[in-house]
């Protein structure tokens, strides 16, 4: 596991810079090869929901976590980048999952809380960051928290609130970040930066979010885009199709990318 070590130290680090970490998600080789090739590329993260989809699955642990692992395998085996993964709720056995993750090449993920109790998401992060140290890998934990977007119709404030409650627990127990995924504008973000954290809060980019170089200057560590890089390409698809199906062409810019 040294390489995968050294890997998670690496993609570790990159959280505590100045800079924000911008990590494009990806689902597949194809879409690996691409987004790692990129000069800016300094590591990648995948989107389950996008693996899940391209399998057939819908989201949330619908995919069988045998084809999951063997996705993020493939994956990892197709970069020299540091690959995180999305884990979704650890597939109720977080730590196991953890370790079958870090043996497929990951050195880090996002796992969420779906708003359990609290005391049985922190014992889901210890089991998660003891794995990491059994396997001998520092594993970066992207802890999501689902008190915004899962939060019903109570209040903003007390979202917030959850959130930073809960992303404290997590930071205690050896995660590396906090993930609270919405669509965060600049007071929000300011809250839960103060709350959990300079340079320890993870965001998702939304349509109608803030820009990284926003997120960056309000103090978050890292963004990503979960499903929306893949709703991306199929957006692109779908419209080229139309258009050869009315008579167009292959636009003559397309670029061999495989």
């Amino acid at each position: 596991m040294t390489d995968t070590a050294e890997k998670a130290r690496a993609f570790a680090a990159l959280h505590s810079a100045p800079e924000i970490l911008r990590v494009v998600n990806v689902w597949d080789v194809a879409s690996a090869k691409v987004i790692s090739d990129l000069p800016g590329t300094r590591a990648l993260a995948t989107a389950g929901h996008s693996i899940a989809a391209s399998h057939g699955y819908a989201d949330g642990e619908q995919i069988p976590l045998d084809l999951m692992i063997a996705a993020i395998a493939r994956i990892t085996a197709a970069t020299d980048k540091p690959v995180s993964t999305d884990l979704d709720s650890g597939y109720g056995h977080p730590g196991e999952t953890t370790r079958r993750a870090i043996g497929a090449g990951a050195v880090g993920a996002n796992v969420e809380d779906a708003m359990k109790p609290l005391d049985e998401s922190v014992a889901a992060v210890r089991a998660i960051i003891a794995a990491g140290e059994a396997e001998g890998v520092p594993f970066v934990l992207n802890a999501r928290t689902d008190a915004l977007i899962k939060g019903g119709k109570r209040p903003i404030e007390e979202g917030i609130a959850d959130a930073i409650e809960r992303g404290r627990a997590y930071l205690a127990e050896g995660a590396t970040t906090v993930f609270v995924p919405g669509i965060l504008n600049a007071d929000v973000t300011r809250q839960l930066v103060d709350g959990i954290g300079e340079r320890k809060v993870s965001v998702i980019g939304l349509p109608g979010a803030l820009s990284a170089p926003e997120y960056e200057a309000l103090g978050v560590a890292r963004i990503s885009y979960g499903p929306m890089t893949q709703r991306v390409a199929l957006t692109a698809l779908k419209h080229v199709a139309l258009d050869l199906m009315n008579g167009g062409v292959i636009p003559a810019d397309t670029e061999a990318l495989n």
